[in-house]
């Protein structure tokens, strides 16, 4: 299966990462080139189902697109650090005997930077650094070079940014832009092959669904005969064989109310939505999903598969019925689908494993805790918060937070009343 590969970039830098394109029959290459980064986001959004993954000629299209939050296929860029940089210094130095204190440079770290002229063996190192975290105007970067250049200070300005370079040209400014060098394309290139591989035999890795149904609910009355109940079942059998064939799986019996699918991980992520959500199973099969509990396991063998699946569903019974949770092959648990208080914990966190050593908690509920603080963007949370979250009663969450408080994991940091007559609630902040 070829690898779909969109590459979005200046128009130099396109030309170069075309070329080395050639060398690769196994990758479908969809060219984007753009003159404004206003016209990345757009461009991206016109071709979001046209790629596997995505190369951007630098960082600052990258950052731009990462920024979105819409792309959910890999992504990587082409540094300019390295055989680019390199190129860029050796032009400036013998043929125009620039040194590298005379240059203003954009884009890369100081720290980067630094390295790689005590790397080069350059003594003198730089001077003039613009440094920026994600995107950035070419207006911008050519002020600050321009600036620099105006006042004596540097003889010619180095630029990752074509914008800038075409900005700084019409202003009249010495630039040097740095463009990625076939190697540095080369080097990416194979990493994202390596990735779509890794992809690949994820999406083949084997998956088990254990369901538990209660079809008799929907029996009418209080009681009913022998042949009712098979019936029911039969029905359920029914449509549980065709939602099987639906995955591309089977389907198998593991006692009264309970079944088994095993399917691959790639059908059970497309049906889910990246396990973000539960199958339409009434509309398209005609089973209620109040009445489904379900566990899906992830894992490399069969076996393991099915002990992860086991366990997710245990986790998903601990909420209730019609919840679905996911155990994956890395430990970790993501869950409840389709809900909005879904989070993932993992059970292999060596931190997690030595607080729960100090504290009485286990491992899993403060990696629940750890992922809930994650996922809410702040360390504070009061006990009702915590429990809703948790899906546990509020007295047991206050029970987690007296306990984190006693080993100083936690601390009491405020006071909430959210109902005038009611008791205050207590705001913790935990130090994990």
């Amino acid at each position: 299966m070829k690898l779909r590969l969109g590459v979005i970039g200046a128009d130099d830098s396109l030309v170069i990462i075309q070329s080395v394109m050639q060398e690769f029959p196994e990758i479908e290459c969809l060219p984007i080139v753009y003159w404004r980064e206003e016209e990345i986001v757009e461009l991206l959004m016109a071709h979001l189902d046209e790629v596997d993954m995505w190369l951007f000629s630098g960082q600052v299209p990258y950052a731009m697109a990462s920024q979105t939050g819409k792309i959910q296929v890999p992504m990587a860029y082409v540094p300019h650090i390295g055989a680019s940089l390199y190129r860029t210094l050796l032009h400036l130095s013998h043929q125009l005997g620039i040194r590298v204190d005379e240059v203003s440079f954009d884009t890369f770290s100081g720290e980067e930077l630094g390295h790689f002229l005590m790397e080069a063996g350059i003594a003198e190192g730089y001077k003039w650094l613009k440094h920026y975290e994600g995107a950035i105007s070419a207006n911008e970067l050519a002020d600050f070079h321009e600036a620099l250049w105006k006042e004596g200070k540097t003889k010619a300005a180095v630029t990752c940014l074509r914008t800038a370079e075409l900005e700084l040209v019409r202003r009249g400014v010495p630039v040097h832009r740095v463009v990625p060098t076939r190697a540095g394309v080369l080097s990416v290139v194979h990493m994202l092959l390596r990735t779509h591989e890794m992809l690949h035999f994820k999406d083949t890795q084997i998956a088990v669904q254990m369901m538990e149904i209660d079809p008799f609910r929907e029996l009418a009355g209080g009681s009913f005969s022998t042949d009712e109940w098979q019936n029911a079942e039969i029905k359920t059998m029914e449509k549980l064989l065709r939602y099987a064939r639906y995955l591309q799986g089977s389907l198998k019996t593991a006692g009264p109310g309970r079944y088994v699918i095993f399917t691959t991980r790639g059908k059970v992520q497309e049906v889910t939505g990246d396990y973000a959500t539960i199958p339409d199973l009434e509309e398209l099969f005609g089973i209620r999903a109040d009445l489904v509990t379900c566990g899906i396991g992830i894992g490399k063998t069969a076996y393991e598969a099915e002990i992860h699946g086991g366990t997710a569903l245990l986790h998903a019974k601990e909420r209730g019925a019609g919840n679905w949770m996911v155990f994956l092959d890395d430990k970790s648990v993501v869950g409840p689908l389709g809900r909005d208080e879904q989070i993932a914990y993992r059970y292999d966190s060596k931190k997690l494993q030595e607080l729960s050593q100090l504290t009485s908690l286990s491992v899993m509920t403060l990696s629940k805790l750890e992922s809930i603080l994650k996922k809410r963007g702040k360390q504070e949370i009061n006990a009702h918060e915590l429990a809703s979250h948790m899906q546990i009663q509020p007295r047991s969450a206050r029970r987690i937070l007296v306990e984190l408080e006693s080993k100083g994991i936690a601390q009491v940091v405020g006071e909430e009343n959210p109902h005038p007559r009611g008791r205050p609630r207590k705001v913790y902040r935990i130090h994990f």
